[in-house]
């Protein structure tokens, strides 16, 4: 055991995720299968279609999750062959509230039946708080959706959030702690007497909570991961929509004073959105997770919020958060200059300081690879290793040491960051130590310049002597072009025709692997420049 990495690895905690940690082994949680539900309270209306999600049951027992197509057999619930979150994904039932979910209906009734007979209260996977707060918001969201639960469903239901009750996630805290609130308020709503309020009391606390705690001053999720930001403001339109339909219970109605905050995660979102109406991969990023962009802004126009504009010329710092934005005629670049956060749960967290994405006329052209599996895997490590993104490494080493599946020991801290605008120029730079930790003691400073038909980096390592190397990942629709010289690499994009050199040694080429989503490798390039000396200029033009 690593007792350094561990001691800088715990000494981030709050006091309540390790206090909570020791009561959940000692206290499992206790609950009673409800023969009876409580009573239904009465609603006003019919709620609007969601965001818009993606089937995932393709047939009345087989469901796609990710890259696979499982058989829903008894045994699948929990089959130790599949990864945790593969059935953590099972038991979602997201496809009751996904594209044509009315088309299904006979299937998900049935399903849920089968859920209830094969998922004895308490045992297996289905019964872990966050995969119950999910499964929990989707069944309310099919009822209210005009399927009738029958009593036995509805019993169910009810064990299940008594179950999520005694199994609050103040362990892990940030977007499991969320969903568990969420869960709890829509439970609260549906559910009428004394059990539904005490439950609805419990979720709006926590929630009012959270949304404090989590989101930041720009409208950032402070995990920093626009897949985690784009799931907890879908959460929030969910409850704003949750609140409209059960007008008459005054707690409720305390919901709509999010609008605000609603407003500033949706420009967050915006901002982070690249041309091709897809979110920027840093930190745990991945399409098909949580709604599109555009699924998410259509979604808030119906509820009535007022609709955003796609682009933001010039330089675009979302301080709170740690991210630039560069725009430029057909030119979108988006740089990481944050912490990672937050301090005490960053299990989302990848190693990718000073790391950056830059599209070209709607197409990508350099990204961070991106991410396609959790859990405690090699595959996993790499994937949040600063290798995977685009910046420089030091001496082979990670910027912030990421280790296991979900932990982060000592951190890469950004300082100095400016960003300055002028009509000839766009331009970031900033710093960070990381590599202090390392023999070299070595501290990297990155500038960004964006002009008219030029981009350039200038990267610096300020210290004792080192192995530098920089780090370019290329999208896998760009095309390498024949070239000669060892310093250079033409590319092409579409029409775009794009060269890139830099100013000291040469410029590999290195077969590499994209992951845009989960269980999915695509094969792609890397560009890696090695330092000569302690200062390195790269630079594209078209």
């Amino acid at each position: 055991m690593n007792l350094q990495r561990l001691y800088h690895t715990l000494r981030h905690l709050k006091r309540v995720q390790i206090t909570n940690r020791i009561w959940r082994k000692i206290h499992p949680p206790r609950f009673a299968k409800r023969e009876v539900a409580p009573p239904l309270r009465p609603r006003h209306g019919h709620p609007l279609a969601g965001a818009q999600r993606r089937t995932t049951l393709v047939g009345p027992t087989t469901q796609r999750v990710f890259q696979q197509t499982i058989e829903l057999t008894s045994n699948a619930w929990n089959d130790h062959e599949l990864s945790h979150l593969v059935l953590y994904n099972l038991h979602y039932f997201d496809d009751l509230v996904a594209e044509g979910a009315a088309e299904r209906r006979s299937w998900h009734a049935a399903l849920i039946n089968r859920w209830i007979d094969e998922n004895p209260p308490g045992r297996g996977v289905g019964w872990e708080p966050y995969p119950l707060s999910l499964r929990i918001v989707n069944w309310i969201k099919w009822a209210l959706a005009g399927n009738e639960l029958n009593s036995t469903q509805l019993a169910s239901l009810a064990t299940q959030v008594d179950a999520l009750v005694e199994q609050l996630e103040f362990h892990l805290l940030a977007n499991h702690l969320f969903a568990n609130a969420k869960a709890l308020v829509f439970a609260g709503a549906f559910f009428a007497g004394e059990v539904g309020d005490r439950w609805l009391t419990r979720g709006c606390e926590l929630l009012a909570a959270e949304v404090t705690e989590q989101v930041l001053g720009d409208g950032g999720h402070y995990e920093l991961s626009p897949m985690y930001h784009s799931i907890i403001l879908e959460d929030l339109l969910d409850l704003t929509q949750l609140a409209r339909l059960y007008a008459g219970v005054p707690l409720l109605q305390e919901l709509e004073r999010y609008t605000g905050t609603i407003d500033q995660m949706r420009r967050w979102l915006a901002v982070m959105t690249h041309p091709d109406g897809e979110i920027a991969f840093f930190n745990d990023a991945a399409f098909d997770i949580a709604p599109a962009p555009a699924a998410i802004h259509d979604y808030a126009h119906r509820l009535g919020f007022a609709t955003f504009p796609t682009t933001f010329p010039g330089a675009t710092y979302l301080s709170s958060s740690g991210y630039v934005r560069l725009e430029r005629d057909a030119t979108v670049v988006l740089i990481d200059v944050a912490e990672v956060g937050p301090a005490y749960q960053p299990g989302h967290a990848h190693a990718d300081t000073l790391s950056f994405e830059w599209s070209l006329g709607g197409q990508r052209v350099i990204v961070n690879s991106g991410t396609s599996c959790y859990g405690i895997s090699a595959e996993r490590l790499r994937q949040r290793s600063t290798a995977a993104h685009s910046t420089v490494v030091v001496n082979g080493q990670d910027s912030s040491e990421v280790w296991s599946g979900f932990r982060v020991a000592r951190r890469a801290h950004p300082y100095d960051v400016r960003v300055d605008e002028s009509a000839a120029k766009l331009s970031v730079s900033a710093a960070h130590d990381g590599y202090r930790r390392l023999p070299c003691r070595v501290r990297h400073v990155r500038r960004w310049d964006l002009s008219a038909g030029r981009f350039e980096i200038q990267d610096q390592l300020v210290g004792n002597p080192c192995a530098g190397t920089a780090h370019f990942h290329l999208h896998p629709q760009v095309q390498l072009l024949p070239n000669q010289r060892r310093h250079q690499q033409p590319l092409r994009i579409d029409n775009w025709q794009i060269s890139v050199e830099v100013d000291q040694g040469d410029l590999s080429r290195v077969d590499s692997t994209y992951h845009p989503r989960f269980d999915e490798s695509v094969p792609s390039h890397l560009l890696i420049s090695r330092f000569l000396a302690a200062r390195h200029n790269w630079q594209a033009t078209w």
